[in-house]
């Protein structure tokens, strides 16, 4: 009965290991409705070279990745988690009122470069190297350099 069990959880362990991280192309018009809108709202003139899907063993997600280096990802439902435009910065519209002011307040020459979300926290980047994280009340909990 040991053997049995031991030889259950090797073959489900294995088989997790080969689902995880399985990566594909994709077409735009795959992605979620709420991706895609997003996309036509704030990326309406770049180039897409890239969509693809990620599945892991309880979760998906998706990455685009336009031509100019500007990349998206969002998670299963099509709301973003992370948009990072190094170089012309983050749409403003995209970044929370509260964020987009203390960052104005603070840091006046700096562009936000990146901006990570969860369920907990929002994290961004600036152009002046600083990186700022929010908890979900836009109060900052961390400042790192």
């Amino acid at each position: 009965m040991k053997k049995l069990v031991v030889l259950l959880v090797s073959v489900f362990a294995m088989s997790t290991v080969v689902m995880a991280d399985n990566d594909k192309p994709i077409q735009i018009g795959q992605l979620p409705t709420k991706a895609q809108t997003f996309i036509s709202t704030y990326f309406k003139n770049a180039k897409i070279a890239l969509a693809k899907q990620e599945t892991e063993l309880f979760d998906k997600s998706y990455d685009v990745i336009f031509t100019n280096g500007e990349k998206l990802e969002f998670d299963k439902s099509g709301d973003w988690t992370e948009v990072s435009c190094k170089i012309n910065g983050v749409p403003a519209a995209i970044i929370p009122q509260a964020i987009r002011t203390y960052v104005e307040t603070n840091y006046p020459d700096a562009k936000v470069l990146k901006i990570e979300r969860d369920r907990h926290e929002y994290e961004v980047k600036l152009s002046n190297r600083w990186e700022i994280t929010f908890d979900n009340q836009m109060r900052v909990i961390d400042i790192d350099d």
